[in-house]
């Protein structure tokens, strides 16, 4: 099956393709500049990548040709203002695409935590203003960032109205009703960095990732600041899993009991505790974890994934991450081993399989 490899970096947007087993680079694009996310969308095939661009801020991308060319399109905005303290745009931390009963649809999450909507494919975007509104903003802020952001936007494979996100530091977020209306649904995290009587605050809550399983809605799987959390409800109500920081997660799209993680050490350090690097996985949705490391560097290794640089195939057999020490790994016998693709890469970003 032949499978294409998109890998945001601080260098620009990497790709490679599969043909079986054996891998080719096909070259970067946006050469040098960062590339914070990217987004296939699969009911036309359009790409998008959202670049950063320090002083002069983030920009918007789209592909009609499978990234042959690319076309600037309009940047999540927020209304102009000659206000001192007016809010601007940072960085686009997410960008997710509605389903088929939406055509066009994509939902942007950004820092400062705002969502945005387009309707028509980046060519425009709209303040989702019930969101902003919210009076809970005031308690929100970033977890080393500046600013609170919304990272993990993810939407209802079989209804689009409903969308759930993740903010840090600001909990995890749900609208039924395509964002006219939104509730806090953090019930069970915890937080360990506050005293003791803000620890179950719903709104001082840092997930760094939030993810579902596409056969199983359902079934959420979150990778806190101090743990890793679950939830079969739809996130309603949540369940430690394990004591352990990190930032990727990635769900297995059809056994809602399988997913992977890459902890690491929290706080100041944002490396493999004592260097020791390895991947974990459930398949019995966080009763137990195996410790996986064949293929993967041993002690020491100093690599760091962040949120968005592991992802899986829709079949769930082939998955691909990226560490900020510009090592990318690849695995086809879903997670149990893994190799090397290049030891050589800028800092990753993200990573997204193009299907």
């Amino acid at each position: 099956m032949s499978l294409r490899l998109a890998i945001g970096s601080r260098k620009g947007l990497l790709l490679y393709t599969a043909e079986g087993d054996d891998w080719r680079y096909d070259g970067v694009s946006f050469r040098a500049t960062p590339v914070t996310m990217m987004l296939r969308d699969p009911r036309d095939g359009c790409l998008y990548v959202a670049l950063e661009h320090g002083h002069f801020g983030p920009k918007l991308h789209r592909s009609d040709d499978d990234g042959a060319t690319w076309r600037e399109i309009a940047t999540p905005a927020f209304a102009k203002s000659d206000e001192a303290d007016a809010p601007a745009v940072k960085q686009i931390w997410a960008l997710e695409a509605a389903g088929a009963d939406q055509p066009g649809v994509i939902w942007a999450g950004t820092m400062p935590a705002a969502m945005f909507r387009s309707h028509d494919k980046g060519e425009s975007w709209q303040l989702n203003d019930a969101f902003w509104a919210l009076p809970e903003r005031t308690q929100w802020f970033g977890g080393g960032n500046d600013a609170a952001v919304i990272h993990s936007v993810s939407i209802h494979p079989e209804n689009s109205a409903k969308v759930a996100l993740a903010i840090s530091c600001g909990g995890v977020w749900q609208t039924a009703d395509g964002g006219a209306s939104w509730q806090n649904t953090s019930k069970g995290l915890w937080a360990a960095y506050m005293p003791p009587e803000k620890r179950e605050d719903p709104n001082v809550q840092d997930p760094h990732r939030l993810v579902r399983c596409t056969a199983d809605p359902d079934r959420l799987y979150v990778q806190h600041h101090n743990a890793v959390f679950g939830s079969a409800d739809g996130g309603q109500q949540w369940q430690t899993l394990s004591e352990a920081f990190g930032f990727a997660v990635a769900a297995h799209p059809q056994d809602p009991l399988t997913a992977w993680f890459v902890p690491a050490e929290k706080d100041e350090f944002r490396l493999p505790r004592d260097e020791d690097f390895c991947i974990t996985k459930t398949d019995d949705g966080g009763k137990t974890f195996r410790r996986i490391t064949k293929g993967l560097p041993p002690k020491p290794a100093f690599d760091l994934v962040l949120r968005h640089a592991l992802d899986v195939d829709r079949t769930g057999r082939r998955l691909a991450f990226g560490s900020t020490t510009g090592n990318l790994w690849i695995s086809s016998d879903a997670g149990e081993g893994w190799k090397l693709l290049s030891g050589h890469l800028p800092p990753v970003y993200c990573v997204r399989m193009l299907e």
